[in-house]
């Protein structure tokens, strides 16, 4: 497994490089109060948003409100799934952060939330819409909203305003205490199981909830049921967005564009065909399998060592967190950081965030298979492949992941995804230990 990363930038290694301010902030210009919505990663875009657009206008960040999904159905609140307390005291030089507004100003409004301005603001709204417009209000206004706040800030931004980004998503953001003392467990446990493979092991995110294939559309070969299902599923979650008039869905077209959730069996043939055998120790970072017993049962005769959450942790250990979605996922994203190669099946912002916290820690690189699921969709189809093209595919297709481990982040990329060379500063070859200091 140590020989699967073979690129290396060729200026040098990068490391994490975040000027942290020294000096006292000036008088706040007022209260932003964000409603963050979505899953875990997607509030996660609200948080470090929200500490940009707090910190370029000086105004003091009121810690952000979780909004409760349908869907994830989760009611945690940002000390349940964050440490608040390192949150605030990593800001204090650079933003101001507080638990509430205060009740002298509250009192405008009846002490009631719902009651103060509320700015719509458009997805991806540049610096200057907050600098030009939403900044007058908050003058005036000294207290103002955004709900929902998710991708409401530009990828595209000043430097002032990705180091925040940066200091807020990679040193700011750190796990709530029970979370990060049992996904280091789990990392632990993880290792103790990889002896054969030096500690190490891959990580792998699979979406096959039920959820997850009823939104894609796709079908699979559970037939009538599987129909049924997901007809259901699709009603309970979208009540009636899928049966619209007129809409017409084409899921294999759907397949042929890369945008099926891939089955255990299909992940398993391609970590084959890229070289992965039964010693592999494989991490599965998943909700709730759907018909799991049927689509499992192939990925563990191929890998007899993989494990999950489940598996790994006793039920009391995970009980405190196992009706709460967004915390379970945190628990895999732990696990998923810390191994050797993480392999992400799907979209969606939990790998979209890996991908950059592992650059950041390794060195710039994400040591992640991306694979192009359009190449594997036909692949996967093509009754005539033997097993000799399909492993030199797949082959192919884990050397072109090693080739865009290290990339620098583009003008309209998230920094989320590419800390390089916003939050990282490249230490070249010839330099030593004295070069830039770690923040």
């Amino acid at each position: 497994m140590s020989t699967i990363w073979k690129h290396s930038y060729k200026g040098g290694e990068w490391r994490p490089y975040i000027n942290k301010s020294s000096g006292g902030l000036p008088e706040s210009n007022g209260y932003i109060y964000v409603e963050a919505n979505g899953g875990l990663n997607q509030q996660r875009t609200s948080i470090c948003n929200a500490v940009a657009v707090a910190g370029y206008l000086n105004a003091t960040l009121v810690i952000p409100h979780f909004h409760f999904h349908s869907i994830w159905r989760d009611p945690s609140k940002f000390e349940d799934i964050y440490d608040e307390d390192y949150f605030v005291r990593t800001l204090e030089n650079d933003v101001r952060v507080v638990d509430k507004i205060p009740g002298y100003i509250m009192e405008r409004f009846d002490h009631n939330v719902s009651n103060v301005y509320n700015f719509r603001v458009k997805a991806w709204s540049s610096i200057q819409y907050y600098r030009d417009t939403v900044l007058p209000k908050l003058l005036e206004e000294k207290v103002i909203r955004f709900s929902p706040f998710a991708n409401r800030l530009s990828f595209d931004a000043p430097p002032v305003v990705q180091r925040l980004r940066c200091m807020a998503n990679y040193e700011a953001l750190r796990f709530s205490s029970p979370l990060l003392t049992l996904g280091e467990t789990l990392v632990a446990r993880m290792k103790e199981r990889s002896a054969n493979n030096s500690g190490k092991y891959i990580s792998v995110h699979l979406r096959f909830e039920e959820d997850m294939v009823a939104f894609s559309c796709c079908i699979y070969d559970g037939g009538e049921k599987e129909k049924r299902d997901m007809d259901a599923a699709r009603e309970r979650g979208w009540k009636g967005k899928f049966t619209k008039p007129g809409r017409v869905i084409l899921p294999g077209a759907i397949r042929i564009n890369g945008k099926c959730p891939l089955t255990p069996l299909e992940v398993g043939l391609m970590l084959r065909g890229m070289g992965f055998d039964k010693s592999t120790s494989i991490y599965l970072a998943s909700g709730q399998i759907y018909d799991s017993e049927r689509y499992m049962a192939p990925l563990f005769k191929m890998f007899p060592l993989l494990q999950t959450k489940e598996m790994l942790a006793s039920a009391e250990e995970l009980a405190p967190f196992q009706n709460y979605s967004s915390r379970m996922a945190a628990i895999d994203y732990t696990v998923c950081l810390h191994s050797e190669v993480f392999v992400t099946t799907q979209g969606g912002n939990f790998p979209h965030f890996l991908l950059g916290h592992r650059r950041y820690l390794y060195g710039g690189h994400s040591k992640t298979i991306k694979p192009d699921k359009r190449k594997l969709a036909l692949i996967f189809d093509n009754p005539n492949i033997g097993w000799k093209s399909f492993k030199r595919q797949m082959l192919n297709m884990r050397a072109h992941s090693d080739s865009k481990g290290i990339e620098l982040k583009r003008p309209n990329d998230s920094i989320y995804s590419f800390p390089c060379p916003d939050c990282m500063c490249r230490v070249n070859k010839t330099e030593d230990s004295r070069s830039p200091s770690v923040t």
